[in-house]
């Protein structure tokens, strides 16, 4: 403290590289891991808020579609419904049952079918003047009149009721025994009743359920409107329930159909291909068959015989042996009759 400047500054160097120098090194490397654990926390923080923000867009992108599809149903409906928001629901693990921010003011009323720009959600259940309740397809009470969209099978469709992932699926009972639907048979409401108009989509077909009933079938249909992906909805009103909603979801049997009329295409052309393949076929063994003729007829017109096609030959010998008596095993050669001699007999020796 007292030497002077000088004297101190090269003590103080001495003892930095003799005594001090584990120390100072130490110092330095938690200095180094100290700005390593900071820039580590900074990129990580950085990255949470991009991934937060990137989910936000997400978000915000999924929501857009499903308003702009929502906007297109709503178009082509044009009048007769209510558009609704989702409140949050009124018991946690509730997902047979979804609040609506519209009630008997809006007109709204029991027994009316909620729809999304997928296909059909499921039924109001209650009203009061300013929400109402619905029960969605997963509720143990829900039923609804089915047929496939080409009009060949008719059912009920219910809750399936199924363990793990199967819960989420449908059921189409009392199928006739005589319709048979394929896997991936868009199912919609047939009308055959006073509470869902014809032609709402409402699933799929995944396969056929084997049951004990024999005199009908059963197939496991997968929903058009998961319930993790309802958003807002629309409540179709009693008037243009009672007017029906034909052609109001074309885009989805548009879909099944060009999808079929594309297979259908597709098996045509195949057919049409193998049909030119084999016409080219008999082309070509018609034309061999003529230059084989007209080759056999200039050579035999030649005299030269013995350079005839061994198959020609084969043939020739065979028409020949067929006309020939020798080549019948039944026939064989008949010797002259010598007629007897006139006189005595010869005279024995």
């Amino acid at each position: 403290m007292i030497v002077p400047g000088r004297t101190r500054d090269g003590i103080a160097a001495a003892l930095r590289t003799s005594v001090l120098s584990p120390f100072v090194s130490l110092e330095g490397y938690a200095s180094s891991v100290r700005a390593a654990v900071a820039a580590r926390h900074d990129v990580l923080l950085t990255r949470g808020q991009v991934a937060s923000q990137a989910l936000r867009v997400r978000a915000v992108a999924d929501e857009n579609v499903t308003l702009r599809t929502l906007l297109g149903l709503s178009a082509r409906l044009e009048d007769g419904f209510v558009p609704a928001e989702l409140l949050p629901s009124r018991g946690a693990g509730d997902d047979f049952t979804i609040a609506l921010a519209i009630g008997a003011d809006a007109g709204v009323q029991p027994f009316l079918p909620v729809v999304t720009a997928d296909g059909l959600v499921g039924m109001v259940q209650s009203v009061d003047r300013a929400t109402s309740f619905a029960i969605t397809w997963a509720h143990p009470d829900f039923r609804v009149s089915a047929m496939s969209v080409d009009e060949g099978a008719f059912g009920i469709v219910q809750p399936h009721l199924g363990a793990g992932a199967e819960r989420w699926l449908l059921e189409m009972r009392g199928v006739p025994f005589r319709a048979k639907l394929d896997a991936g048979t868009l199912i919609v409401s047939s009308g055959l009743g006073a509470t869902y108009p014809r032609g709402i989509p409402i699933g799929t077909v995944l396969g056929e359920l084997a049951t004990p009933e024999k005199w009908a079938r059963t197939y496991l249909v997968k929903p058009s409107v998961l319930p993790a992906s309802i958003g807002p909805v629309l409540v179709l009103l009693p008037a243009r329930t009672q007017r029906g909603v034909n052609g109001v979801w074309t885009t989805v049997s548009a879909s099944d159909s060009a999808a079929r009329a594309v297979a259908a295409i597709g098996d045509s052309l195949a057919r049409a291909a193998a049909l030119d393949e084999l016409a080219a076929r008999r082309a070509a063994l018609d034309a061999a068959a003529d230059t084989l003729a007209d080759s056999t007829l200039a050579l035999v017109a030649g005299g030269r015989r013995d350079t005839v096609l061994p198959d020609s030959v084969r043939v020739r010998r065979g028409a020949d042996s067929a006309r020939s008596p020798r080549g019948r095993a039944d026939s064989a050669p008949v010797r002259p009759s010598v007629p007897p001699r006139a006189g005595p007999p010869p005279a024995a020796r």
